[in-house]
């Protein structure tokens, strides 16, 4: 008699997270209609989620003319791809130091360390203006890469994942005769692929929607990501939401290509601890 209820259990669990589901992408599908509408079309209510004529020149006014996106997708690109390729590389060195290496502190240190997740991002604004406007690097693109190569967050999570890892692995490495570099890199950082892969597109996904970071610390149009873009949509007496639609369509294409890529290996170490399990 038990398994008919946790059937019925499973299919009501189903059902719900179904529902939350499609509440969570209705916004999406809205944004990628209204992309393809007039603007006497956005409005209309009840909202006609299919276009009764799909007009394309708000994508391709994304990407030609003189207002093109194409120079704000390469800035957020390479400041995200930068930013986010070093924050998982240091995340995993600090968190195989913090996990493998003992020495005098350590938890204290690491405790301190997470403490500055309690500081709110804004308060660092006016400190992170005057060093980077000292150091010469204000309105440029270094003011957002460098910061973004340190996340407290990143180490966290690769400690907690590597503590997971035997210690017997990397003892016996050392018994052979390898050093910390020689494990970490031929050792650890394998075994971490489902791990590197999370954090990656997490630390991305911050770095593709930055706004705040962009706003205050970059001036200059040309150097403006794609959150900063999507402003040049505000005009002075109205706001063209189908072009603004069309961008952030564009928008999410970066995103949902990372995660097609990096989901591949984090399947894979989901299969590959479920076996040796």
């Amino acid at each position: 008699m038990k398994a008919p209820i946790l059937d019925i259990k499973k299919l009501l669990m189903t059902i719900m997270m179904l529902f939350f589901a499609i509440i969570m992408i209705l916004p999406f599908l809205w944004m990628i209609s209204t992309s393809f509408k007039t603007p006497a079309e956005v409005f209309v209510y009840p909202i006609e989620w299919i276009p009764k004529h799909f007009v394309w020149e708000h994508h391709v006014k994304v990407w030609s003319g003189e207002n093109s996106f194409v120079h704000y997708y390469w800035n957020s690109i390479k400041i995200s791809l930068t930013s986010s390729i070093f924050a998982t590389l240091f995340a995993s060195m600090a968190g195989y130091g913090f996990s493998r290496i003992d020495f005098k502190g350590k938890n204290g240190l690491f405790l301190l360390y997470l403490s500055m997740m309690m500081i709110p991002p804004q308060v660092l604004f006016v400190p992170k203006f005057i060093m980077f406007n000292w150091a010469g690097i204000y309105n440029t693109h270094w003011a957002l890469i460098l910061p973004g190569m340190f996340t407290i967050f990143g180490v966290f999570m690769m400690r907690q994942f590597l503590l997971q890892v035997p210690k017997d692995i990397s003892e016996s490495a050392f018994i052979d005769g390898a050093g910390h570099y020689r494990i970490f890199f031929r050792l650890m950082l394998p075994l971490a692929k489902p791990a590197l892969a999370t954090l990656f597109i997490i630390d991305f996904s911050w770095h593709w929607n930055d706004y705040e970071n962009a706003l205050v610390l970059l001036l200059d149009d040309d150097l403006y990501t794609v959150p900063l873009g999507l402003q040049n949509f505000i005009l002075e007496f109205n706001v063209d939401y189908n072009g603004m639609m069309a961008a952030a369509t564009a928008g999410i294409l970066p995103m949902l290509l990372i995660f097609i890529v990096g989901q591949r290996f984090i399947i894979e170490g989901v299969s590959s601890a479920a076996v040796k399990g």
